[in-house]
């Protein structure tokens, strides 16, 4: 990052733009001098359903010509890639001169060794995607989030770089959205959106969302500078290429100002959603419009994601975007949305537990509605108009992590979809009998080297075996036994006797613990922030080191020169980079076969005081989330009087001393709903 201030100068261009507004444009229905996209600005879930506002053909090739304006501009090449709301990749385009590779590490300055930091193998194009997706799924016709934002809150402090601040409020989102998912879409084989992403979410300034009548119809992501990173300083505004070529390419479908990232707080502070805006422009996006795709560069063909063309959008909300209003009358009746497949069948209907004493059809039903419930008398933490209610998404599983039913709130974030599956199953994982052993029985993360690719040459390296790729291992079963260290027990996570809720894994998976306290060792499931240095968000502990291998498949598969295949349907148990037949497959483990995540918004499920299931919850804020796993599961068994519901207290994990301290199971925000004034609502009776 630069750290240089942003120029406050107007080009002419600008200027004489805005004069012609002010003689003749309607603020707020067409495209202007400010780039906003054309319709309504104030939109809070329902415009989807008015206007089938969906990317034509020639609205991706815009979008692309006005980034090659910028790039050509600023003599900088660039790698673009536009999907649309559900992460369909419309397009992908190499400018001429553009880097192929993209190396991740952190920025300038910071030192970080293991995990993906250093790795300069990654498709420059798998970069881009990765953002234009992370863009479209963080926004909604309520809160419009970048990439920008994503590095915010994903870091080790909220704000980055204060000190003894808490984590990031959506710290390890980064690793959800993932290709190994078996929860998110794959492209071909006629399945519909969510798509996964190449690299999960991204925190590198670049990916910016697109909007159309108000509401989001995908997002641009862009890659010039050759670095995979995040923003560690906040303080100061930058100038990044990346983010500059990004917002010449919004304009005309940018994203509403009052629903932008910097018009949304949380704790008090101000989100992020750009440092530079359409004044400081070197191009003239009007005149784009001339420029030969054909001449710049060429579209690309990504392995698994797109063929070497132009598509057009999904309308979002239509069975064609994999995501269509619920028909089920309980859940028709709550406005909910579901999952589909490309025939238009729900995905995950309401269906009964398989396990003995599980939960019954009737019981899945009612947790689901009585959540949903919750969430509609919630009021939203980063959603625009203030007091709008939560959306949300929300999972219920099985004691062998099947999905008993999802379903998501209208106009909820795409993202929370995959986020709250990872939830509820990281609930269940870390309250199950025999998770310890599991983590134990699993092969190790085999770190890539960091630096294959010599200088900027841009070409491969020649490997003759695999095992040259592998820097060092890392066994998962490290952290479990940290935590059996740190508490005192030795069979923790493999006796079941313990509670535990997302929020609780957060608390033990920070690089300081507690969370936030600088100096501080590291939390049994982290890694150390203090030198040597091994934390960053692409070194995080167990969270990646689970899925680490499969992640490092996808990527070798995309090079499409290794002969590897594309990494399958499990983010855990495959296999590290191993002699002639790398990345061995793996074997079922459904717990967490779409990875874990660890910030807060799920509960594990109990009969008594057998645990049954579990639910999780992801949309609009952390307590949010914590609220509607925990009091809809309190009202659902309470108007079931069939004796399931949250753990009984004596075997919550905050009853524990870990460390010194005792982690948190749950934590509800104050005055939390519209209609009432009632404080504490998550206190037991």
């Amino acid at each position: 990052m630069s750290g240089l201030a942003r120029g406050r100068g107007i080009p002419a261009w600008i200027a004489g733009i805005a004069l012609s507004c002010l003689l003749g444009c309607t603020s707020g229905t067409s495209p202007g001098a400010d780039g906003i996209g054309a319709g309504p600005q104030a939109c809070a879930g329902f415009c989807q359903d008015t206007a089938a506002a969906a990317l034509s053909v020639p609205a991706v090739e815009d979008v692309i010509r006005r980034a090659i304006a910028e790039a050509r501009a600023r003599s900088a090449p660039a790698t673009i890639a536009v999907v649309d709301r559900v992460g369909n990749v419309l397009a992908v385009y190499r400018m001429t001169g553009a880097r192929r590779f993209t190396t991740v590490r952190s920025p300038a300055g910071i030192a970080v060794s293991g995990g993906l930091e250093g790795v300069d193998l990654v498709p420059s194009a798998a970069a881009a995607i990765a953002k234009a997706v992370t863009a479209a799924y963080l926004s909604s016709e309520g809160n419009a989030f970048s990439t920008r934002t994503a590095s915010q809150i994903v870091q080790e402090a909220f704000n980055p770089g204060e000190a003894n601040q808490t984590g990031g409020p959506l710290f390890g989102v980064q690793f959800s959205q993932l290709p190994c998912s078996d929860l998110m879409a794959r492209f071909g084989a006629g399945e519909v959106g969510p798509h996964r992403s190449p690299l999960g979410l991204a925190a590198d300034p670049g990916g910016l969302p697109l909007y159309l009548n108000g509401t989001p119809v995908g997002g641009v992501g862009v890659i010039a500078d050759g670095l995979y990173s995040y923003d560690a300083t906040i303080s100061d505004a930058d100038r990044d290429i990346d983010e500059l070529i990004a917002v010449a390419a919004s304009f005309g479908l940018g994203a509403p100002r009052d629903r932008r990232a910097d018009r949304i707080t949380v704790d008090g502070k101000t989100l992020r959603f750009a440092d530079v805006d359409f004044a400081d422009l070197a191009s003239n996006p009007n005149n784009a419009g001339s420029l030969s795709l054909a001449a710049e560069g060429e579209l690309l063909a990504v392995p698994g994601y797109s063929a070497a063309t132009v598509l057009a959008g999904t309308v979002f909300g239509q069975p064609a975007s994999g995501i269509r209003r619920a028909t089920e009358p309980a859940l028709a009746a709550e406005d909910a949305f579901v999952l589909v497949d490309a025939a238009g069948v729900n995905r995950f209907p309401v269906r009964a537990s398989s396990a003995p004493s599980g939960l019954s059809q009737a019981e899945v039903q009612g947790l689901m509605v009585e959540a949903l419930r919750v969430a509609g008398r919630a009021r939203a933490q980063i959603r625009r108009p203030l007091g709008t209610v939560a959306r949300v998404s929300v999972s219920i599983i099985d004691l062998d992590g099947s999905v008993l039913a999802l379903a998501r709130g209208r106009d909820a974030p795409v993202f929370g979809i995959d986020v709250s599956l990872q939830k509820a199953r990281t609930a269940l994982l870390f309250s199950k009998a025999g998770t310890g052993a599991a983590i134990g029985a699993l092969p190790p993360a085999g770190y890539i080297k960091p630096d294959l690719i010599a200088g900027d040459t841009d070409t491969l390296p020649v490997v003759t075996s695999f095992p040259s790729l592998e820097l060092e291992q890392s066994a998962p079963f490290r952290y479990v036994q940290s935590l059996r260290s740190l508490s005192g027990r030795p069979t923790m996570l493999d006796d079941g006797a313990v509670a535990i809720a997302n929020r609780s894994v957060g608390n033990l998976a920070r690089p300081f613990y507690p969370d936030g306290i600088r100096g501080n060792p590291p939390g049994p499931l982290s890694l150390s922030f203090d030198a040597p240095r091994r934390w960053s968000p692409f070194s995080v502990g167990l969270q990646l080191d689970l899925g680490y291998n499969a992640i490092a498949q996808h990527v070798v598969f995309l090079l499409d020169a290794f002969g590897v295949a594309d990494v399958g349907r499990s983010c855990v148990g495959v296999g590290p980079v191993s002699g002639a037949v790398p990345f061995a497959a793996p074997a079922a483990a459904s717990e967490a076969a779409n990875g874990i995540q660890i910030f807060p918004g799920s509960v594990p499920i109990y009969r008594g005081s057998t645990l049954i299931g579990a639910i999780g919850v992801s949309g609009d804020g952390i307590e949010q989330d914590d609220m509607v796993a925990y009091l809809g599961l309190e009202n659902a068994a309470t108007a079931a009087g069939s004796g399931f519901g949250n753990a009984p207290p004596a075997i919550r994990i905050d009853q524990l001393d870990i460390g010194g301290l005792q982690p948190r199971y749950i934590q509800c925000p104050q005055a939390p709903f519209i209609d009432s004034t009632e404080q504490n609502v998550c206190a037991r009776p």
